[in-house]
């Protein structure tokens, strides 16, 4: 089982700022996932609170065999996620929609990088498929 879990504002994509995340809802992108890996359980989680989040992550590290998390603005302030991650010690792939290197600077720097097996940034919703399908295959 993977989860995917989704930080804040997340839960607004297909209306906030399509220009930058596109227009496509979150939990109607979750179900092309589910036809698209029918072979892999996928759990969908998302939170705007960073509490929660670290919450899904242990659940998660019970549960899961790999995270594929987007933990949006907490990724570039939150020690506790990366502490989250690192703690449950399951693959994790990070996601990012937009490209955040190439918007503001604060963005540039994420505490989930270090402790994520990789980073995909700027592949839209697609970056989520991707790091799926990359897990599904070293999980075999």
């Amino acid at each position: 089982m993977i989860y995917i879990i989704n930080g804040p504002n997340l839960n607004l994509l297909g209306t906030r700022e399509p220009e930058i995340y596109g227009s496509e809802q979150f939990e109607l992108f979750f179900e092309k996932l589910q036809q698209q890996f029918p072979e892999t359980k996928l759990e969908y989680l998302q939170s705007n609170i960073e509490g929660e989040l670290v919450n899904f992550i242990q659940e998660a590290g019970k549960k899961a065999t790999a995270i594929v998390i987007n933990a949006a603005a907490y990724s570039h302030t939150s020690v506790a996620i990366a502490d989250a991650i690192k703690a449950v010690a399951l693959p994790a792939i990070e996601v990012h929609i937009s490209n955040i290197y190439s918007r503001e600077s604060f963005r540039h720097h994420s505490y989930l990088s270090a402790v994520c097996i990789a980073v995909i940034s700027g592949c839209g919703l697609d970056g989520y498929r991707l790091a799926i399908d990359h897990l599904s295959k070293t999980q075999q």
